[in-house]
């Protein structure tokens, strides 16, 4: 199962991110965790030292690996160099699971142990010298994106993705590569502006989009964020001692944290579970590849000096009984 965390910066979705990737990791289940935001804090946020998170190999340094790898023995995709951000799979082309080991996650993954569990965490890297003044951060987040066009997943495997904060999300077709998407929202007419972006945004795309209300100290702050979102809130976060202990670098076991907000991080669980028996399969395959072919138009023919709308496999649908190439 496929989960988004986004919203404004300061919001607080990579401490609710982590949150909810060390409760799975309680659980037992299989977790990939992937920090696709600019600013890179999930590794810390989940125990790492600022050393060890530095250390976390970069998704974008491997780009051409991933590819080399997704491609397989597709047809219709002449070359690695060919394959941009959005290329879809199909026939021959290899897939990801969440449980397997593979070649994408031996140079791109790294373990990290919580409480109960081990999960995959993968990063998109931040900004280098190189890139300042001259690279669009969305191009790192291409790694990302590619890797989710090949991912099949089942019910009771979870990958989480702390996305890039703000409606900078739209700028490529990820968005609409999850389950379920959680939008965290603070009290304040900012805090729910980006609510409302997103919420336009994702209207004609069938995006499941829940709200995550965040620092709420009250009852007033609850009405507050309902008046402004509806039923799309699903629950608030309010203080949290072992968070403020979180972010000062210390890294409490997780029993430690507060029952109410255990449940509620329980209550999220629930929320994305619920998301598996409306899974259209025809329909993520088909937003693949209407995001691909808007993409080639735009800049991906002129670029790799092919037509990548060729690419295209129309006879192939992206689903649990999907197989890889060898």
């Amino acid at each position: 199962m496929k989960t988004a965390f986004v919203g404004k910066g300061g919001s607080g979705k990579t401490t609710l991110s982590s949150l909810f990737v060390r409760h799975l990791a309680t659980t037992g289940s299989p977790v990939v965790a992937v920090d696709a935001d600019i600013n890179q804090h999930l590794g810390t946020a989940l125990g790492l030292t600022d050393a060890q998170a530095r250390r976390l190999p970069a998704m974008g340094e491997h780009l051409g690996l991933i590819k080399d790898h997704l491609r397989g023995s597709n047809p219709r995709i002449a070359s690695a160099e060919t394959m941009i951000k959005t290329t879809p799979p199909g026939e021959g082309s290899r897939l990801l699971r969440v449980r397997e080991d593979n070649p994408v996650y031996e140079a791109c993954a790294r373990p990290v142990e919580l409480d109960g569990g081990t999960v995959r965490l993968m990063v998109t890297g931040p900004f280098t010298e190189a890139d300042l003044g001259v690279a669009c951060y969305h191009s790192k987040t291409g790694a990302v994106e590619l890797c989710l066009n090949h991912l099949v997943d089942t019910r009771d495997e979870y990958v989480v993705v702390d996305m890039t904060a703000g409606s900078d999300s739209f700028a490529s077709g990820m968005f609409t590569r999850f389950d379920m998407t959680f939008l965290v929202a603070e009290p304040t007419r900012k805090g729910v502006s980006v609510y409302r972006q997103y919420k336009e945004y994702a209207r004609d795309f069938g995006v499941t989009l829940k709200v995550v209300g965040n620092k709420v100290q009250g009852q007033d702050d609850i009405d507050f964020l309902r008046s402004e979102v509806g039923d799309d809130l699903l629950l608030t976060f309010g203080h949290s001692d072992f968070v403020r202990a979180m972010e000062k670098g210390r890294t409490p076991r997780f029993e430690e944290l507060e029952d109410e907000n255990r449940r509620a991080l329980g209550a999220l669980r629930a929320a994305v579970d619920a998301t598996y028996e409306q899974r259209d399969w025809e329909r993520y395959t088909q937003q693949m590849v209407h995001f691909h072919l808007k993409n080639a138009r735009s800049w991906g023919n002129e670029r790799t000096g092919a037509d990548l709308a060729a690419q295209v496999d129309t006879a192939f649908v992206l689903r649990e009984a999907a197989t890889a190439t060898a």
